[in-house]
């Protein structure tokens, strides 16, 4: 692994970027952390690593977030999934991100459930 690539790993992220998929200047500052790793506004980010901060990954695909994981310390983080190659990766919630958008991720397997919610009835009839 190149020095180049793996200088995120120890060093802060404090560039400002344009979001690839809404479009928004997205700055450092805000994050809650060192490492921001995605739009606080559309919470979406760019393939870029493969394990946090190595910048080895070649896709650059769009990650878009799917899922919200509450990890065992009770925090957030944010499950996205690259839109080119369907890799998987998890990044902390930041401190500004849109907080409506998080609740709207976070609800989708309650409002969009696998089976019909008429199902459960039916289960639960026959116990």
């Amino acid at each position: 692994m190149s020095r180049i690539r793996s200088y995120y790993q120890d060093h802060p992220c404090s560039e400002q970027f344009i979001c690839k998929t809404c479009g928004r200047l997205v700055m450092p500052e805000g994050a809650g952390s060192d490492h921001r790793n995605h739009c606080p506004y559309c919470l979406s980010s760019v393939h870029v690593d493969d394990l946090p901060g190595d910048r080895a990954a070649d896709c650059g695909g769009i990650m878009e977030p799917v899922g919200i994981w509450v990890k065992k310390n009770r925090e957030w983080a944010l499950i996205h999934r690259c839109v080119r190659c369907g890799h998987l990766n998890a990044n902390r919630i930041a401190a500004d991100d849109n907080q409506a958008k998080l609740l709207s991720i976070a609800v989708r397997p309650m409002a969009q459930p696998p089976f019909p919610l008429e199902k459960i009835g039916e289960e639960t009839e026959h116990e």
